[in-house]
């Protein structure tokens, strides 16, 4: 199992990791992805010392009604995810590494573990599209969409920078984010667990147990 402890000072940067992903708006041409990732790290799991609070965050899921956050996942082990559908690298793999883990628990603590998705991209991602490009990876998985203010707030309350996406001069849509994977303890409701676009199905198979019962992986 990989992990490492960052000191809070550390947080700041790794909330500066961002991955640049650009779609072009006719789904025939070739997307365009950069990515800049931590470097000089192995670990998968970084286990803080000063958790992050559970943003206050009340946005609108895939079946068009309110979601409070903290409300629905009170006592729940979560993890959090800001992304967006068109993505054509990170999130797809991030979000089906999640879920291809999440299969390996047994029924029960499937049930428990609460798996959100947040849009960086809510022009594009609306209720439907948030709904129709989660069912092929896990109907369970929570989408939430709102108002970009509301989310770009949501996220820097747990170390995460996303901007408003922009179009390139060839009319490609580029999207800059955060890659990290929260993990909230269902005991103190506070995130004290980040992953990096590095971290594998086997990470997640190894540590979920771990989450889910609040423990450190």
């Amino acid at each position: 199992m990989r992990k490492k402890t960052f000191a809070a000072a550390l947080v700041a940067a790794v909330a500066l990791t961002l991955t640049a992903c650009g779609s072009s708006d006719n789904s025939s041409s070739s997307p365009v992805a950069e990515v800049s990732a931590e470097t000089g790290s192995e670990k998968a799991a970084t286990v803080l010392d000063k958790p992050f609070e559970k943003p206050d965050l009340v946005l609108t899921d895939t079946q068009g009604k309110s979601y409070d956050l903290r409300k629905e996942t009170k006592g729940q082990p979560t993890l959090i995810y800001f992304g967006y559908t068109n993505c054509p690298d990170v999130c797809p793999l991030t979000m089906n590494n999640i879920a291809v883990a999440k299969k390996q628990l047994p029924k029960a603590e499937q049930d428990k573990l609460r798996i959100v998705f947040v849009t960086t991209d809510p022009e594009r991602d609306t209720s439907s599209e948030l709904g129709k490009w989660l069912k092929g990876i896990d109907p369970a998985v929570v989408g939430l969409t709102g108002s970009f203010s509301t989310i770009q707030g949501g996220a820097r309350q747990l170390g995460i920078t996303i901007n408003p996406s922009t179009k390139d001069k060839s009319g490609k849509v580029i999207s800059e984010h955060g890659t990290q994977v929260v993990a909230f303890s269902p005991k103190t409701d506070a995130g004290y667990v980040l992953y990096g676009e590095d971290a594998t199905v086997d990470d997640y198979t190894k540590d979920l147990p771990k989450l889910i019962k609040g423990q450190t992986p």
